[in-house]
């Protein structure tokens, strides 16, 4: 494989570092974004850099799209009902979009 070649099959995830209400920055992978009910949400998970270190069930944040100005950012989502719909819609898009490997009894 020449060096035009060899590196298109890597991947490179989308890696976001969030800072919390105490300002504590944690990076998180961009697994998927979803429009729904008209809303944008980006759907992350803790960054592992080795993924063999990754635990089995994997934790799924849930951020809101909202744009300031030209900025987009990234906010929780307070109204739980909402995301409760949100989150079973995120996590149905999931197993459709990367097939659920796990099979139900």
């Amino acid at each position: 494989m020449d060096e035009m070649t060899s590196g298109m099959n890597e991947y490179t995830p989308d890696i976001y570092v969030l800072e919390d209400d105490e300002g504590n920055e944690t990076e998180f992978e961009l697994v998927d974004i979803l429009s729904f009910e008209g809303e944008k949400y980006f759907g992350l998970t803790p960054y592992i850099e080795n993924p063999e270190d990754a635990p089995e069930d994997g934790e799924l944040v849930i951020l809101k799209s909202k744009f300031e100005g030209d900025e987009e950012l990234m906010v929780t989502i307070d109204d739980e009902e909402e995301y409760d719909r949100v989150g079973e819609a995120f996590l149905k898009f999931i197993a459709e979009k990367y097939g659920d490997e796990e099979e139900e009894d």
